[in-house]
């Protein structure tokens, strides 16, 4: 914004005209109909009739700061405030306001012991500044609503490769490649039976157990969480076949020692959740030196005969989600252990085949990691957006 841009200040309660209070809960939505209904969280439902048009803005009164804007009829739960901004503000620009100060609508205006709920009185005297020209606040709109498009096709594009990549999943672990680079199908290909379903021709059931070198659980003791050392692998740290580096947890160099007595995890290992929940698995890469925390196992394969990240793969399969879903029988209890994880029965290609199938899926996996990194930082350059556009004048006064 230029130097000479001039501002003006006002109370949110002076720009805004107050919609009906909804006396629909959200658990009387529809669930279907023409019509976006929103709710006090991240969830927009869909219901029969509208309760408002044109440019509004939906704000939550219950639990914790949430603000959504949409230009068109909709409905909204008996939670969900509804404003219209007016003269001398934009609509879209106040939402783009309320964005950037969630944070402190959050901490300063929702309160309540148990459930805290936003006190409107307090907010609308919050005051806001922004351009007295209504083109600048066009200009600031159309920026930050492009970046808002980018981040909403991102989206869609990871959504719609991650079903790709379910789909995908699917066929290769049930039916794999041919030796001319072919899906297979019991249509074209022949298959024979098995414990678990038809598997082709090319393919062997066998026990884990005979595919593996080594298997060790983790020290039946809590470990001494630190903020820095050497990383633990974790139950919650461990999600679709990734480390969760933000997840992270550490111990000392001592205690490092004492976890790897039975056997240190080693780059290429699996490292396996036994318990809560059973079967997210990944795979140590390179450089990265870590242990056991609790309900962990680390598993090292004979790479001759089964590739780590095939195994890794065949935890997130139909037949193995079946299996461990029947372990579980609806407790948060059940568990595996070692003598149990042996007896896993993997449905295994040759070496050549996993590998082929490893290749294709990293390769979806690999534009996926793309996609997400990007969607990052579309929204850390919106956050920043926010931030410089909507409060320049402050610096500048």
């Amino acid at each position: 914004m230029g130097a000479g841009t001039k501002y003006t200040t006002a109370s949110f309660g002076s720009l805004i005209i107050e919609q009906p209070k909804s006396t629909t809960k959200v658990s009387e939505a529809t669930g279907f109909g023409n019509y976006p209904f929103f709710t006090s969280g991240e969830a927009v439902l869909q219901h029969l009739s509208p309760l408002t048009n044109g440019e509004s803005i939906y704000m939550a009164t219950g639990g914790q700061a949430n603000v959504k804007y949409f230009d068109g009829e909709a409905a909204y739960s008996t939670d969900t405030w509804v404003v219209k901004a007016k003269e001398p503000i934009d609509s879209k620009l106040l939402y783009y306001h309320i964005l950037s100060l969630l944070s402190k609508i959050d901490y300063q205006f929702f309160q309540g012991s148990g459930l805290k709920h936003l006190q409107k009185k307090d907010f609308k005297r919050h005051e806001i500044t922004f351009p007295t020209d209504p083109k600048e606040q066009e200009r600031i709109v159309v920026i930050l609503s492009d970046i808002d498009k980018a981040i909403a096709e991102t989206e869609a594009l990871i959504a719609k490769y991650e079903l790709v990549k379910k789909g995908l999943m699917h066929d290769l672990l049930t039916n794999g490649i041919d030796e001319n680079g072919n899906i297979r199908s019991p249509q074209t290909h022949v298959y024979k039976d098995s414990p678990l379903g038809p598997i082709p021709q090319e393919w062997t059931l066998i026990k884990l157990d005979n595919l593996i070198t080594h298997i060790a659980d983790c020290p039946h003791s809590t470990p001494n969480y630190l903020d820095s050392g050497v990383l633990v692998a974790r139950t919650s740290s461990i999600k679709n076949g990734e480390y969760l580096i933000a997840e992270s947890s550490y111990v000392s160099e001592e205690e490092y020692q004492s976890r790897i007595a039975r056997l240190q995890p080693l780059p290429g290992d699996v490292i396996f959740t036994r318990e809560a929940p059973i079967g997210e698995a990944f795979v140590i890469p390179e450089h990265m030196r870590i242990c056991l925390g609790q309900r962990v196992t680390v598993i090292r394969t004979k790479k001759d005969l089964l590739n780590p990240y095939f195994f890794v793969y065949c935890n997130y399969s139909s037949y193995m989600k079946s299996y461990y879903e029947n372990i579980v029988g609806g407790t948060t209890v059940a568990h595996l252990n070692v003598k149990d994880i042996k007896k896993l029965s993997i449905k295994l290609p040759t070496i050549k085949e996993q590998n082929q199938i490893v290749g294709i899926m990293f390769g979806i996996d690999t534009y996926l990691f793309d996609l997400k990194s990007e969607l990052n930082k579309l929204n850390s350059f919106k956050t920043g957006l926010l931030h410089d556009l909507l409060n320049h004048d402050k610096e500048q006064r």
